[in-house]
């Protein structure tokens, strides 16, 4: 019996140790495949945030009318993945230099937007940014870096999308090649 209560307690001591970050880059798809399979990242939910409404599903962002971005949840662990580093994945998950736009996902729901939580996060960000920028890797940022506020779990379907449906035309043709870029050029990050 104490065992049991020890390991209870071990993994619910073990969960208040996640922190969250949010971050929309294009279609939450692509953003979801790209953070799922790195090492300290615990879980990558789709949604939406970032809008002037009350309430957001799939059907009303989609217009571009709520204001509402398609943005990650991104749960990981602070002592195996930093905050940093999953700046680093974001910026070359997505293009950062187009306005209301990721390839032909054209709308302000597909917008390149980070939500910040606390100050320290907003200081990484800006401090990200500006070093992207003095290596000359991006010279016309566009991303919208906005204080989070709610955020809205999308509809099951999206959930999972690109491991669930590999062969999906979009996935084959828009993801996987991001992805395979970016475990070619991050491999120290994903897992195997």
């Amino acid at each position: 019996m104490q065992i049991i209560l020890i390991i209870i307690i071990f993994f619910m001591t073990e969960n208040t140790n996640f922190k969250y970050a949010y971050f929309g880059g294009g279609c939450f798809w692509c953003i979801e495949a790209a953070f799922a399979d790195l090492d300290g990242v615990e879980d990558v939910i789709s949604g939406y945030s970032g809008g002037t409404q009350e309430t957001a599903n799939y059907q009303s962002v989609s217009t571009g009318k709520t204001k509402h971005a398609e943005i990650c949840k991104i749960q990981y662990n602070p002592t195996l993945i930093s905050y940093e580093t999953l700046l680093e994945v974001f910026f070359l998950s997505h293009n950062p230099t187009t306005l209301n736009r990721q390839g032909n996902d054209i709308g302000p729901q597909y917008r390149s937007i980070i939500l910040y939580q606390n100050s320290s996060e907003k200081e990484l960000i800006n401090n990200h940014i500006t070093q992207l920028k003095k290596d000359s890797v991006y010279t016309n940022i566009v991303t919208e870096i906005t204080p989070f506020n709610n955020f809205y779990v999308a509809e099951k379907y999206h959930q999972n999308y690109f491991k669930l449906n590999p062969n999906q035309p979009y996935c084959n043709l828009i993801i996987k090649p991001k992805i395979q870029h970016l475990r070619k050029k991050l491999k120290k990050y994903y897992k195997d």
